[in-house]
């Protein structure tokens, strides 16, 4: 939700992740603050909220009697406190972002699970191919590291007069991705875009993969309110 008198938005997500015995639920309030630097704009965010991790009952064991310390017999839930924080600039031909979750690093010892700090660098710019903005290639880049390991998303894609776009995406040690997709023209007041792309495998996953499909479905509409009429009337203005 937009704040246009003081520059800012405000925002709530939540959401529920299960994988296996342990189940994650996160909630968190955001907020953000835009000001005009040079030819741009600058973007400074963070949220703050609260994470929870819980542990299924359902265990298998090879040996039924042994027991493993690691491995809560009688399931187990904790949460804690979750915050993050991120700078965003961009400007018409050029964007750059940097932002980290998890920032506290909060340890959950019942569960036997630590909120690891983790850190995202993007960037990527707007190149009208021989000065006509009908055509244009976006290269961009997406960098995502634990502190432990580092992933990197190299991506371009080629935009035909800002309607259609074909795309490829290669992730280190993990996929390549080739995209396409269409979007109505954009206007003052609405977008509708549609895209496909369907992941590669190139690391060891691929003896068991065979890749995987992505459909996305994206639809944005401007909410602008009634401007507030007001009416003043006075016998020396008839």
């Amino acid at each position: 939700m937009a704040i246009n008198k003081i520059s800012s938005g405000v925002g709530l997500s939540v959401y529920l992740d299960e994988l296996g015995q342990q189940k994650s639920t996160f909630a968190r309030l955001h907020y953000s603050f835009h000001r005009k630097v040079g030819a741009g704009t600058l973007g400074i965010g963070v949220y703050g909220g609260l994470g929870s991790h819980s542990l299924g009952r359902n265990w298998l064991a090879r040996d039924p009697v042994a027991q493993d310390n690691a491995i809560p017999g009688n399931g187990a839930s904790q949460g804690g406190f979750d915050f993050g924080a991120g700078l965003y600039y961009t400007s018409q031909k050029f964007w750059a972002g940097v932002s980290s979750t998890h920032l506290p690093e909060t340890e959950l010892d019942d569960v036997s699970i630590k909120m690891s700090r983790h850190y995202f660098v993007q960037a990527g710019y707007d190149w009208h191919l021989n000065g006509d903005k009908k055509y244009i290639l976006q290269p961009s880049t997406l960098i995502k590291s634990d502190g432990t390991s580092t992933q990197i998303d190299l991506n371009a894609t080629f935009l035909y007069n800002n309607q259609v776009w074909l795309g490829v995406s290669f992730r280190t040690e993990d996929a390549i991705a080739p995209m396409l997709g269409y979007q109505l023209k954009p206007n003052a007041n609405s977008m509708l875009r549609l895209g496909y792309s369907y992941d590669v495998t190139t690391s060891t996953l691929s003896n068991y993969s065979s890749g995987s499909h992505e459909i996305m479905l994206n639809y944005c509409v401007l909410l602008v309110k009634k401007p507030d009429l007001q009416i003043y009337k006075n016998v020396k203005f008839l």
